[in-house]
């Protein structure tokens, strides 16, 4: 289809064509904002730069900018002698803007002009155009019995071309159906190359000073004689022994609860097995510039300062009753779900909120993983990692439930203090 006039609905192909007029560069620009302002890629900033890039460079014929070496220096700032073959940057985003492209042209119902289109193998757009483009000004077309052969020659192809598009969209929606509801429920982190953020919290710890220890030893002269022991065994003082404030020293970054530990290392492995990149963060040093930057998954609630924060305006929200926690649906007669104890005080019923948010407050995918207590951030980091539990919570979930943002609540019963199999009891999806 190369070297026919971009007005006959055929592609144009800018290395082998004459230059496209000003009213089919404007067409063109037109729908480059159209696509750039879309939700599709509101979230990829690197995207849309991407996009503009080749576009504009095609319309000025500067084809020779279009190479894989001299995009990775000008956009992203690459050495000139970088490896492009250790270093794929710029195949990386080419395929995430195929996607996107595709993405936008399925979703969107309207009957653009001309479609943006980047061809696999190639960083050089290719123009669309759904209809014939209206002549320059001044200009008046001059109707032929070839121009009426070439526009039923269009017609067909046209209708060929929809025969296609229709059976690529079935082909895809076939596809789609079959893939896992893990693998739909993660595929936002792929919308950036920066790794997933996932942030644990730090619980504050409360240790004695070494002169406490000190005078323990001399007392129990065998015990406590070296750090091992202080690290490893119970300091056991006597019922009425006091301590003073100052001989207690207070940890704040040091140490990670087990079920928020146990949590990081489910997903660390999900990460890894799905050949996305991760980083585990202290939440107490992670930045809001650094969320703004990464996606990020946050683990536990009360304990984790960013989750309270990023979800407080949200349906389904923590809330503190001094001594306790709950999860409090924010609405007139919202409901309110609370942990639950035994007669022996141990704790049997534990509640969790798992969030997925495109548009979270830090512009990236935000996604939280927070019990109650422990246990319930145990259940919710089982349920984001496994695809059974994930595919069970989420069968009775709204048509395309993957592009949208959602809230679940998640209730799961303890034995000996391990939480059980997570189970759904209240969703939210917009």
């Amino acid at each position: 289809m190369e070297g026919k006039d971009a007005s006959s609905g055929f592609v144009t192909a800018p290395g082998h064509m004459p230059p496209l007029d000003e009213h089919q560069k404007a067409a063109v620009l037109r729908e480059l904002e159209s696509v750039l302002s879309s939700h599709v890629f509101r979230t990829s900033e690197r995207g849309k730069q991407f996009l503009s890039y080749v576009v504009k460079h095609t319309l000025e014929r500067h084809n020779e900018l279009l190479k894989e070496r001299t995009i990775g220096v000008e956009l992203f700032h690459r050495p000139p002698t970088y490896a492009t073959g250790d270093d794929p940057v710029v195949r990386v985003k080419a395929t995430e803007v195929r996607r996107r492209l595709a993405q936008y042209y399925l979703e969107e119902s309207h009957a653009p002009e001309v479609r943006i289109q980047i061809p696999v193998g190639s960083y050089i757009p290719e123009f669309h155009w759904g209809s014939v483009a209206a002549p320059p000004q001044g200009e008046e077309p001059r109707p032929s019995r070839m121009r009426a052969k070439l526009r039923a020659v269009t017609v067909v192809l046209a209708a060929l071309g929809l025969i296609v598009v229709l059976a690529v969209v079935i082909a895809a929606r076939k596809r789609a159906q079959s893939v896992s509801t893990l693998t739909r429920f993660w595929a936002p982190v792929f919308s950036t190359s920066q790794p997933v953020l996932i942030c644990l919290p730090s619980t504050v710890v409360y240790r004695p000073t070494l002169d406490v220890y000190r005078r323990y030893s001399q007392r129990y002269p065998t015990k406590f004689q070296t750090q091992a022991e202080r690290l490893t065994n119970v300091l056991t003082l006597e019922p009425n022994a006091t301590l003073s404030w100052k001989e207690m020293i207070p940890y704040t970054t040091d140490y990670v609860a087990r079920d928020d530990a146990y949590v990081a290392a489910q997903l660390s492995t999900l990460f890894d097995r799905i050949n996305k990149p991760s980083q585990v963060r202290n939440g107490t040093e992670l930045s809001f510039e650094e969320l703004r930057h990464s996606p990020a998954v946050l683990i536990g609630a009360f304990d984790n300062r960013w989750t309270l924060q990023m979800t407080a305006d949200l349906l389904f929200v923590f809330g503190d009753e001094g001594e306790v926690g709950r999860i409090q649906e924010q609405k007139p007669s919202g409901r309110v779900w609370r942990s639950h104890l035994n007669a022996r005080g141990q704790w049997t019923v534990d509640y969790a909120v798992v969030s997925r948010l495109f548009d979270s407050n830090t512009g990236q995918l935000l996604i939280t993983a927070a019990g109650i207590g422990g246990a319930g951030t145990a259940a919710a980091g089982e349920f984001l990692s496994r695809e059974d539990y994930l595919a069970e919570g989420l069968r009775t979930a709204p048509e395309n439930w993957q592009k949208k943002n959602m809230q679940v609540v998640l209730e799961t019963n303890l034995t000996d203090g391990i939480a059980g199999p997570p189970r759904v009891i209240a969703t939210y999806f917009w």
